[in-house]
């Protein structure tokens, strides 16, 4: 309950605290961001110190979630500014620091619990040092965050603030921002397919063939779908700076689904098919993440890209609960009807495929905006302005 309160959280701030962000800039966002996570952290420390449930939920999923959404969008509009010719490797890599920091923080976690002891006392011990430390390093940002000048640094560079510009109350308006919406819905939807029951879906896969797949084995693969989630973060958010940030996704949702095809027609007879089809999904899902700050500058601009960035993420949020709920429902359903294997999960696979086709179909319908939903050119000046007085 924690963990799924602060992925809403996540959702809900970013959305309506977006705005705010970019009102008062990268330095006053990446504050209450370091302010609520790590408050977030001590109220739960606090909450399993005095073994009090309920002020766990509140610190760690509530408080802390709304760190985590804060803190997510922040660096990711900042750097857009600071790279406006390389957008998709500059999201790339904010984003893949996001996603890289499990690898960090999961074994440290087990480590401190195996020091402190998984009592209540070791579990307050091991909150506490979080908290403290991700106040440390997340200061460390808050201190050294700046937004670039506006002028081109050289004659043929590219500038910072130019083509058209939307404000996020305006890209709620277009089709553009929706069909986005559906685009990263439909995409992460597809990649917690696989994320959400990875190990016991290798297992059951491989359970009625001659070399069923090991409890160790089936870590392992986890492991391996967490290195092509942060590869598919910088590696492909950095080719749609080449191709282009449609074409990418018609490789995310096109190539998503024929993968999951192939699974579901090839899966169980293949252990490196189902394993490399299970890979390129979940760089897809990571690349999925990345690209898409990129693709809303492309679209609506830098004027608000990390409001707008922030109002989308609530498709993260809905795909946070849809796809658990599509595997886990049905291979529920399918198991109390009696079957067992690779037969659980086969119709979440079609539902899965039919989602990508929805999303492919979506990114295929994306324009460029209507100039009337543009900012006056006076607006987008004093709003440069009054974030680089900020960050000085």
């Amino acid at each position: 309950m924690p963990f799924q309160l602060g992925i809403v959280m996540l959702g809900l701030s970013a959305a309506f605290g977006g705005t705010l962000v970019e009102r008062n800039g990268p330095r006053w966002a990446m504050t209450v961001a370091l302010l609520c996570f790590s408050s977030g952290f001590l109220l739960s420390a606090l909450g399993a110190f005095l073994e009090q449930y309920w002020l766990i939920v509140l610190g760690y999923g509530f408080v802390g979630g709304i760190g985590l959404g804060i803190g997510y969008i922040s660096p990711v509009s900042t750097l857009i500014k600071w790279f406006p010719d390389r957008p998709g490797m500059a999201t790339g890599i904010a984003i893949m620091g996001f996603g890289g920091g499990a690898l960090i923080a999961s074994p440290w976690s087990a480590q401190m619990l195996e020091s402190f002891g998984s009592d209540s006392s070791g579990i307050a011990l091991a909150f506490l040092v979080h908290g403290l430390s991700y106040a440390v390093f997340m200061l460390l940002g808050v201190l050294l965050v700046r937004v670039p000048r506006s002028e081109k640094p050289v004659e043929s560079g590219p500038r910072v603030f130019a083509g058209p510009q939307v404000s996020a109350k305006q890209a709620l308006r277009t089709p553009q921002f929706w069909l986005l919406w559906i685009v990263l819905c439909m995409n992460v939807t597809a990649g917690i397919g696989i994320l959400e029951k990875a190990a016991p879906m290798i297992t059951d896969f491989f359970a009625d063939t001659s070399t069923p797949v090991s409890v160790t084995a089936a870590a392992g693969f986890v492991a391996l779908l967490s290195a092509a989630n942060m590869a598919g973060r910088i590696g492909w958010s950095s080719t749609s700076d080449l191709i282009g940030r449609r074409n990418i996704y018609r490789v995310y949702l096109g190539a998503g689904a024929l993968m999951y095809a192939l699974i579901a027609l090839f899966g169980d007879s293949s252990k490196p098919l189902f394993v490399l089809c299970a890979l390129v999904i979940l760089s897809f899902y990571g690349g999925g993440f990345a690209t898409v700050p990129a693709y809303l500058k492309d679209l609506f601009g830098t004027y608000q890209v990390g409001a707008i960035h922030g109002r989308l993420l609530t498709a993260w949020s809905t795909a946070g609960v849809l796809g658990p709920l599509i595997v886990n429902w049905i291979a529920d359903r399918q198991e109390e009807a009696g079957r067992h294997g690779a037969s659980l999960y086969g119709l979440s696979f079609v539902i899965m495929i039919g989602l990508l086709v929805v999303g492919f179909v979506a990114n295929e319908l994306v324009r460029p905006v209507d100039p009337r939903h543009h900012v006056p050119a006076a607006k987008e000046a004093a709003h440069v302005e009054r974030q680089q007085s900020e960050s000085a």
